[in-house]
């Protein structure tokens, strides 16, 4: 039929043939449109499938996932229980600790501050911080709050956790003692993942502000957007209700453990979410700012925070996984692309839990995946929700990156090498009354060696969770044995460094583990 034919018998026939040409229209603009896009179709219940197999694969006690896309939660899938040996299970509103997808949240909020004229990205941390101090003195004076941000300081990954980790130190105390902290390369030359900067970095909300950055956190960004579960302190959990359990993993079983209270360092990682309030996070961002009638923030901020400031080596002369060209850190967010997409994103690690929050703004789609084990499939539940809205090859992510989980535990002989090399038979080189006394650590406090019963025992003066039992392992070497269980490590001794007239002189540690270093300790004997 030729829609263009002008010569038209009828008004009847006229009204039909124009309301044909219009319905002829918008079906090839459609259809135009859905070309040009790539929306594939999904199949939500094969997607759900998928990841009800995934959690029984992983043996994860549970997860819990929320899919946005054009700003409603589209897709939400809950697997597994709460907690292992229980049956209740988890929902859309269970609670998590998403841990270092809050830090997204602090760089947000210093954001709404730059756009308040109340601060700069460029202002040195020492304008508002006067104690603070890294390992020079010429780069404690040039950190800027953009360095806070953006892990460039000179500091190594994960280096300086130890001071923080399970302690009762205040924000402010633990940022005085990162200047013990050394430096592995030079100032903005690196890239080194910092948890201690991110506290420093709520040490200058509070300081702007008057109030602490779990404070700020909720008036600018959890109450605005109704993220009425999401809380910063375990405290808070019981009032809330439906609430996951934390577990450490220890010969292939999932352990339940405590919370633990991470709100005075909360700029780093404090947040405890849902997949429902998570999803308004998401789509905010994704609306680049704007919820309804309101910003909540700017677009001088969301350019910001999205911009690449630490760039990661990405190998151009082969192929990986996501046709991969650019890899970076901005201001609290990961960003590369996926496949010809801009990928914005995080992860976070928390005793006990695994989560992964990922947007794909091109698309407005977002993929929040929280999970309460420590052998999570979050990136393979990304992955594979991305590809099936993406439209890219479809590869079971599932499989694939349990396989190199596998093939890297096998390699990582850590703790079965110093067992083997446990040398039975041996005797201390002292007394055990000489081993008794209070041993100094700058970088963190006293840590203090008694007796109790018949046995040697270690205490730290602010982390009451870290005492433990000392058994005598060989030489002047001690297993230590932990009074409760512990998410990033097991297995650990330490060695009492003797000098030529059998005097101790101090203690290293040896905790094989990716996260917490307690060899930064380095405590010696207090006289």
């Amino acid at each position: 039929m030729n829609f263009f034919n002008h010569s038209i018998p009828n008004k009847t026939n006229n009204s039909f043939m124009y309301k044909k040409l219009i319905t002829f229209f918008i079906t090839f603009c459609f259809i135009g449109t859905l070309i040009a896009q790539k929306l594939p179709k999904v199949n939500l219940k094969k997607l759900d499938k998928y990841y009800t197999q995934m959690v029984e694969d992983w043996d994860v006690p549970s997860m819990t996932i929320g899919i946005v896309k054009d700003g409603n939660l589209i897709f939400t899938g809950s697997y597994g229980v709460k907690e292992e040996g229980k049956n209740e299970k988890p929902n859309e509103n269970t609670l998590y600790a998403i841990a270092s997808n809050s830090k997204a949240f602090t760089s947000t909020i210093l954001g709404m501050l730059e756009e308040e004229g109340k601060l700069k990205w460029n202002d040195k941390v020492k304008d508002y911080l006067p104690y603070f101090a890294l390992y020079d003195p010429w780069v404690s004076n040039e950190v800027t709050i953009r360095d806070l941000l953006s892990h460039r300081v000179g500091l190594g990954t994960f280096s300086g956790d130890v001071i923080w980790y399970k302690s009762n130190l205040s924000a402010e105390e633990i940022v005085k003692r990162v200047k013990y902290i050394p430096a592995v390369y030079d100032f903005r030359s690196g890239y080194g993942y910092s948890n201690v900067m991110y506290i420093t970095a709520g040490e200058v909300i509070r300081k702007i502000t008057g109030k602490t950055w779990a404070e700020n956190v909720k008036e600018r960004i959890f109450q605005p957007l109704g993220m009425d579960r999401t809380i910063t302190s375990p405290k808070h959990l019981v009032s809330k209700g439906n609430f996951a359990t934390p577990h450490a993993r220890e010969n292939n079983k999932n352990i339940p453990i405590e919370w633990e209270d991470w709100e005075e360092i909360g700029a780093l990682g404090a947040v405890i979410s849902s997949v429902n309030d998570i999803s308004k996070w998401m789509i905010l961002n994704l609306d680049h700012g704007i919820s309804g009638k309101d910003t909540i923030f700017s677009k001088k901020t969301r350019n910001s925070v999205w911009t690449p400031h630490n760039n990661h080596y990405v190998d151009h002369t082969k192929k990986n996984d996501f046709n991969r060209h650019f890899n970076a850190y901005g201001l609290g967010w990961s960003l590369s692309d996926y496949h010809g997409f801009l990928r914005v994103g995080h992860t976070g690690g928390y005793d006990g839990m695994i989560t992964a929050i990922t947007m794909i703004p091109d698309k407005k789609l977002g993929i929040v995946v929280l999970t309460n084990g420590m052998k999570s499939p979050i990136m393979a539940a990304t992955y594979y929700g991305l590809d099936q809205f993406l439209g890219v090859e479809t590869v079971d992510w599932s499989a694939k990156i349990l396989a190199t989980r596998a093939k890297n535990l096998k390699k990582d002989t850590r703790v079965s090498d110093r067992k083997k090399d446990h040398v039975l038979n041996t005797k201390p080189s002292i007394p055990i009354e000489d081993y008794i006394g209070i041993y100094t650590s700058d970088i963190y406090g006293e840590i203090r060696i008694f007796k109790e019963d018949n046995d040697l025992r270690m205490s730290f003066e602010h982390s009451s969770n870290l005492s433990a039992t000392l058994r005598h392992w060989h030489y002047d070497v001690y297993e230590i044995i932990w009074d409760v269980k512990h998410a990033w490590f097991n297995f650990g001794t330490v060695k009492f460094n003797l000098d030529n007239n059998l005097k101790i002189k101090g203690i290293d540690f040896d905790v094989p583990n990716d996260d917490i270093f307690f060899e930064e300790l380095k405590p010696y004997r207090k006289k």
